[in-house]
């Protein structure tokens, strides 16, 4: 009998990654190669560098994909490949890579959102239950998606400003606490007691999010404790930083679910493995038994090529597909 296999490909950022799917929710083979150690000297991801290391790369892990799962090419039913958004340079890798085995192979060439990739993740782990409600929260995105029903995606509210990934990093980089700031933060926020005082961000949409006060806040709150020659107990500002910034979170993503109804709320994105932001929503969602949550496991959380397998294996079965002259899209939209 032919198996459904969509071999992915993931190059919007810093990891080159690609993977076999059979019908988007088993993972023959998952191959991420990650340049994080290259980036971190930098104190942040180099787009130059990053597109770089994807070309030396990226024929690399397919081929390892591709043996892990023990098929071939002529096996292969569709290929699929982040389009957007993310680094230029980096999407363009693989979209190239991409296109050159769809064509040379004769298969189908399905373009997917990286955000969707992010959000079908969770099908790896649990059913997806339409309605539902997605909390994207990455290094680029902070974002409500509603799915009314399994190919339809509406944004309820977005980030006007910095990415909650992005103020993460920035703060921490003030801090001097490194790179990735994530976990830097998260880690640190651990040993934190509530001592210092920052405000709760403000939009004028309900459900928009708003993080670079709150980043401003905590550089002048630095600033001010350094004029006065007092030290700054990095654990207990992690942990005022990190409580006011997922409370913001919680509180939006919670509103939406008593507004909109869903039955599923699922999390996304890199920033869904931080460990208060899962521990808080677990508390939240008792208040609404009738709202089934999805937290992913900590490995669908960071980029990989699987979920887009998973994304692009749906999108095959909707009739989505990419001609030759499909491009990388840095700020692709749903």
């Amino acid at each position: 009998m032919k198996r459904n296999l969509i071999l992915a490909i993931e190059s919007s950022c810093d990891e080159t990654a690609a993977a076999v799917v059979e019908e988007g929710r088993t993972i023959c083979s998952n191959v991420v190669s990650s340049q994080i150690d290259v980036h971190r000297k930098f104190g942040g991801v180099v787009p130059e560098v990053a597109s770089r290391i994807h070309i030396e790369n990226i024929s690399v892990v397919v081929e390892e994909a591709l043996q892990q799962a023990q098929v071939s090419m002529d096996e292969i039913t569709a290929v699929a490949v982040t389009q957007g958004p993310g680094l230029i340079g980096s999407l363009h890798v693989g979209v190239q890579a991409a296109k050159a085995l769809a064509w040379y192979y004769d298969k189908p060439l399905v373009p997917v959102h990286h955000i969707i990739g992010h959000i079908y993740a969770n099908r790896f782990v649990d059913e997806l239950r339409f309605p539902l409600i997605a909390l994207v929260v990455s290094g680029g995105h902070t974002e409500l998606v509603w799915m009314k029903d399994e190919w339809s995606f509406e944004i309820l509210g977005t980030t006007q400003d910095d990415a909650i990934g992005e103020a993460f990093d920035k703060v921490a980089r003030v801090m001097g606490m490194g790179y990735p700031g994530g976990p830097a933060i998260d880690k640190a926020a651990r040993l934190g007691h509530p001592y210092y005082m920052l405000p709760k961000p403000r939009t004028e949409k309900p459900l928009d999010f708003s993080f670079s006060g709150l980043k401003s806040a905590v550089l002048q709150l630095l600033e001010r404790e350094r004029k006065k020659g007092v030290s700054i107990r990095n654990e207990d500002l992690a942990f005022a930083f990190q409580e006011a910034a997922l409370q913001t979170l919680l509180q939006k993503t919670m509103a939406a679910v008593r507004q909109f109804q869903p039955r599923q709320l699922v999390l996304a994105g890199g920033v869904a493995a931080n460990s208060r932001l899962r521990e808080m929503i677990q508390q939240q969602i008792l208040e609404t038994p009738q709202v089934h949550l999805t937290i992913p496991p900590l490995w669908c959380c960071t980029d990989n090529a699987a979920m887009i397998g998973a994304a692009g294996w749906t999108a095959y079965c909707h009739g989505v597909r990419g001609d030759w002259d499909l491009s990388a899209s840095p700020s692709l939209e749903f």
